[in-house]
């Protein structure tokens, strides 16, 4: 297998090298905690924009490079930059899933005024999905929206919604349909968070941080023409969101960039005059987690192919997030063991803080272990899995009364 990059994409990479080479001193850290982009990420952002780095096939007339889907060029960018240890762009709920979202089935109105800001960092998102009681059963939301006088009024509660204390908008699934069936009963608003009557209340976390949120909703007013795809559509756009959430989450760059800096991290760490990685214990571990960073790799490639040729990838995507959560963990895992006893003391330095090495590995275990059970438990992947997608038998389910 010839496994050598033809011209064109030699070509691209030699480009970013040389962008590497002359930037790369401005990159941000990688890694390390999840917080409002500050100006050094925003200017950053816009540098990758402006060279077709990210954005690469958005539309010029929302704010990308226009650029036609390409499978290599995609991962020669994402493997230069995790080679290099550069930031390689925002990865958010806005930019990874509310943006694909509209481009797929929002209105050009919609795409004009959110996906360029979106992109640039200018916009930041939370998504309103789960609630109290309702977290695994999404369909059975509870929060309502009802028309009148041309704005749709938002009562209701949410819970664990990630970055919801500085976001400035937060696209919501509620109930407008009472009287239809609770799938079809929902509608996706997009809302700004600084509307009166919108209480957001941080939850701090076990990494010391408030990275989630409940989120209380009083008469909130939404304007009418906030609505994506129609009244009654809630459930269809939810699910197209949730396509790219897991994606987002089972990302393989950000499993590549992970890799290079957990090699860097062996390579430099010694006992007794001896490096890590020429350990066996650690070097056997290092060379499994290689192979299973090589393997998501080609999956991911592999989905981008399908979804570029318009084919449907069944339980080959219904895998990413529970296989991408588990690969992050063990990544995560590892440097931590190596870390010895720096990887074992936790502090919180707040959230604008700058973090030592040590306390980003800290950092990203723990949200790995939070990923696991956010964006949909993997106990509840696996049964997605195994009923949807391999048609196992539904699980049973518990009936009132039953001994």
């Amino acid at each position: 297998m010839d496994l050598t990059l033809s011209e064109p994409y030699q070509a691209l990479q030699a480009e970013i090298r040389t962008f590497v080479a002359q930037y790369g001193h401005l990159s941000p850290k990688v890694g390390g905690g999840r917080k409002r982009p500050d100006q050094k990420t925003l200017d950053w952002q816009k540098r990758l924009l402006a060279h077709g780095y990210v954005g690469r096939t958005i539309p010029q007339a929302y704010g990308g490079a226009g650029k036609q889907p390409d499978i290599m060029e995609a991962a020669v960018i994402a493997g230069e930059f995790a080679r290099a240890n550069v930031y390689a762009g925002l990865t958010n709920q806005g930019i990874s899933m509310l943006v694909p979202t509209l481009l797929e089935v929002g209105t050009d109105e919609q795409k004009r005024e959110y996906v360029g800001p979106t992109i640039r960092g200018d916009i930041i998102w939370c998504q309103g999905y789960s609630e109290p009681g309702n977290g695994s059963d999404l369909a059975n939301a509870q929060t309502k929206a009802e028309l009148r006088d041309g704005n749709w009024i938002v009562n209701g509660q949410k819970i664990w919604t990630s970055s919801a204390h500085y976001a400035d908008m937060m696209f919501l699934l509620c109930r407008t349909e009472p009287q239809a069936s609770k799938h079809e009963g929902l509608s996706y608003l997009l809302l700004s968070m600084k509307s009166p009557g919108l209480d957001a209340r941080p939850l701090k976390t076990m990494t010391g941080r408030s990275e989630f949120n409940e989120v209380f909703f009083t008469d909130v007013a939404v304007p009418e023409t906030q609505i994506v795809l129609g009244r009654g559509k809630g459930w269809y756009v939810a699910n197209v969101t949730l396509k790219h959430e897991r994606l987002m989450i089972g990302d393989a760059s950000k499993m590549t960039a992970r890799l290079e800096q957990l090699i860097k991290l062996l390579s430099t760490i010694d006992i007794d005059g001896v490096k890590l990685i020429h350990m066996p214990e650690y070097r056997d571990r290092l060379l499994r987690l290689q192979g299973e960073v090589i393997a998501w790799k080609a999956h991911n490639l592999r989905l981008l192919t399908e979804t570029a040729r318009g084919e449907e990838s069944g339980v080959k995507r219904m895998i990413v997030k529970y296989g991408g959560t588990m690969l992050g963990f063990r990544l995560s895992s590892l440097a931590v063991d190596a870390l010895g006893s720096a990887g074992l003391p936790y502090e919180s330095l707040g959230e604008d803080a700058e973090t030592d090495d040590a306390t980003t590995w800290n950092i990203d275990y723990m949200y790995d272990v939070g990923l696991m059970i956010g964006g949909g438990s993997n106990n509840i992947q696996k049964n997605i899995i195994g009923e949807r997608g391999l048609d196992l038998p539904r699980e049973p389910k518990f009936l009132a009364g039953m001994r």
